[in-house]
């Protein structure tokens, strides 16, 4: 059968699993999955000629939009159920109302944001504080003991040591 006719039998076998069973040309896509792995070669060329989709004439990239869903054919604002205002007080008062719901979501990330900073200079300020105590180390006085704590050393010519 050699490589190409190998590599064309796996090709066709994925294409027709992956193909769009509405899509597909005179048999059933079970049936053309039959077809292609049990006639191998000879069922990958049939597939290819009489049961692959026709691929759609696409031409130039892009011929511009027609604002049209080619699905429907109805442009975006002709679509069947879309929503239409009818009375402008109730709109008005929509848009008053989801203006003040994005004033309120203003204030709360503005509130927000101002606490994560306040949170986060305390947190510099912490290890600022952390590193000093650090850096002046063991010769000076620890503020944070007691006089007397039996976990510091004591002096070397502590009478009572």
């Amino acid at each position: 059968m050699g490589v190409l006719g190998t590599a064309l039998w796996i090709y066709c076998l994925l294409d027709v699993i992956m193909a769009d069973e509405s899509r597909i040309r005179n048999l059933g896509k079970s049936t053309w999955i039959w077809v292609v792995l049990v006639t191998s070669v000879v069922g990958a060329v049939a597939w290819l000629v009489a049961g692959k989709p026709e691929s759609t004439s696409r031409g130039l990239p892009y011929k511009g939009n027609t604002g049209a869903d080619r699905r429907t054919g109805f442009t975006e604002y002709e679509r069947p159920g879309r929503f239409v205002a009818t009375d402008p007080d109730a709109d008005a008062a929509f848009l008053k109302q989801v203006r003040e719901r994005a004033e309120a979501q203003r204030q709360e990330a503005k509130l927000q944001r101002l606490a994560r900073e306040q949170r986060e200079e305390r947190e510099r300020q912490e290890i600022r504080e952390a590193h000093e105590r650090r850096r002046l180390g063991p010769k000076e006085a620890n503020p944070y003991t007691q006089p007397g704590d039996a976990s510091q050393p004591s002096a070397p010519n502590d009478p009572t040591a």
